[in-house]
């Protein structure tokens, strides 16, 4: 199967070619950790998630790594800004590091919610200061970085040829001017930290060979992909409000200190608008996902974020989201309902062909626009195309064409992270899933009776593995 990518870096599409056959290594830019989930994130995030289990679906071995941004990320672009979580901190009178672990919670919380994989690697960049600090000082060696007096460490731009190539920015444009303001101690208003000292009460800090301080917010990124997926890899993934600076500084440091082509394929995300206006708090349209999830189901969200293609803006409105809630229940009401009548038999539509003309030529047109960098928009119009068919083969009771469509149903839930069940069903399965736990636990209480501990814990230890949470009480 031939997968074509839109690389923002050649600004074309480009057949997918790994670097190692059957796997794909993906790094997608991760929250900075102060503030709530929003539904930036969302899009974001479904959209890569989706991405991936499409290659997954393709047969490719996915690593999946995703970093938690819980230090370094300045206010504005400038590099004598605040820590954004030591600000957010200080606003909400608490230690940065918890204000970082509470919205690190709650990220992961409402991207369960999205459907959303969790990523084969989450790295907080807190973790890996020893490496991002070897790093930093291969890229000084190499001549690309110096060191301040005041401690700080920057990234000497004009030394690095191809600085702005995958933005298209030449350095001559970028201006202190643009900026909130720069600082007083670099050579070039351009230079980027790679390390910042840390002065006044800031405690998020480190002990380095330049002093103590913390990184920069691009070094983290550099060095986490470099850590777990190599020195070239094959996609990167983020939004393009990280193209400038964020990618083109990451593309600076990793070439320099690897001597070798950054990524493969870089892919971008458009952002989200409110009305027609870029979402932002400044502009008091900010939604965040715990506001919005109080109003619409989750699966919902997604559904409607995946109307839009990847590189597409998602304008939202609550008009626009109540109108594709009737098309969504829609969907839901007759795919459940196939799923009942065809008592969720399916087939291998990879290797089994489907004797349906109709049903063939909807799967095969939904493969060839997910194989055509991603276009959900495309692949959603089968998706309406096979709601229409379920309900002609529901009204007849035809069996053999219900399992062919429960099967397409199961192939655009895996590549599209939906789940098309009815609250009659998901009552149900909850209710089942009740009555399960409590078989359990009393299955745990009897083995405990008998001082059976061994097996008992083995059985505690895999239902809280599951976020199950258990209690025992006394016997």
């Amino acid at each position: 199967m031939q997968i074509f990518i839109y690389n923002s870096l050649s600004r074309k599409k480009e057949i997918f070619k790994p670097i190692q056959e059957g796997r794909v290594g993906m790094y997608v830019c991760g929250p900075t950790v102060y503030g709530p989930p929003h539904l930036g994130h969302a899009k974001s995030y479904v959209n890569f998630d989706v991405v991936r289990r499409f290659f997954e679906y393709a047969g490719y071995n996915v690593k999946y790594v995703q970093n938690i941004t819980d230090v370094g990320h300045l206010v504005g672009d400038s590099d004598d800004g605040q820590d954004k979580i030591l600000v957010q901190a200080q606003k909400e009178n608490v230690d940065p590091y918890a204000l970082a672990y509470k919205y690190e919670t709650e990220y992961f919380y409402f991207m369960d919610k999205l459907n959303i994989k969790r990523p084969t690697i989450s790295a907080r960049a807190t973790g890996f200061i020893p490496d991002i600090i070897e790093f930093i000082q291969k890229i000084i060696e190499k001549g690309y970085a110096y060191v301040t007096k005041q401690g700080n460490v920057y990234f000497s731009v004009h030394k690095f040829s191809d600085y702005g190539k995958l933005s298209n920015r030449k350095i001559e444009n970028n201006l202190s001017g643009e900026r909130i303001s720069v600082a007083d101690d670099k050579e070039y208003p351009e230079d980027f930290a790679l390390w910042k000292s840390a002065v006044g009460g800031h405690i998020m800090k480190w002990n380095s060979p330049w002093g103590v301080g913390y990184p920069g917010w691009h070094i983290e990124c550099s060095t986490l992909s470099r850590k777990f997926l190599g020195e070239t890899f094959d996609i990167h993934g983020g939004g393009i409000d990280n193209i400038f600076p964020h990618h083109d500084s990451e593309i600076a440091q990793s070439e320099v200190a690897n001597g070798k082509p950054f990524v493969n394929y870089f892919m971008h995300n458009n952002l989200v608008t409110v009305n027609g206006t870029k979402m932002g708090k400044s502009l008091g349209n900010f939604i965040t996902l715990n506001d919005l999830f109080e109003k619409f189901d989750p699966l919902l969200i997604r559904y409607y974020i995946l109307q839009f293609h990847y590189r597409k803006p998602v304008d939202f409105s609550f008009n626009a989201i109540s109108k594709v809630k009737e098309q969504y229940d829609k969907l839901v009401e007759n795919f459940s309902q196939v799923k009942e009548k065809s008592l969720n038999k399916i087939i291998n539509l990879k290797s089994n062909k489907i004797n349906n003309d109709e049903l063939s030529e909807i799967y095969n047109n939904f493969i060839s626009a997910m194989s055509d960098d991603f276009n959900t928009p495309l692949a959603m119009a089968e998706v309406l195309k096979l709601s229409k068919l379920a309900s002609n083969a529901l009204k007849n009771n035809e069996s053999e064409t219900l399992i062919i469509i429960n099967s397409i149903i199961k192939v655009v839930e895996d590549v599209l992270g939906l789940e098309f069940v009815c609250d009659k069903i998901k009552s149900e399965n909850k209710t089942k899933d009740s009555e399960l736990l409590n078989l359990i636990s009393d299955i745990r209480t009897k083995l405990r009776s008998e001082k059976n501990y061994q097996l008992s814990d083995y059985i505690r230890d895999k239902l809280i593995e599951l976020g199950v949470d258990v209690l025992d009480k006394k016997i």
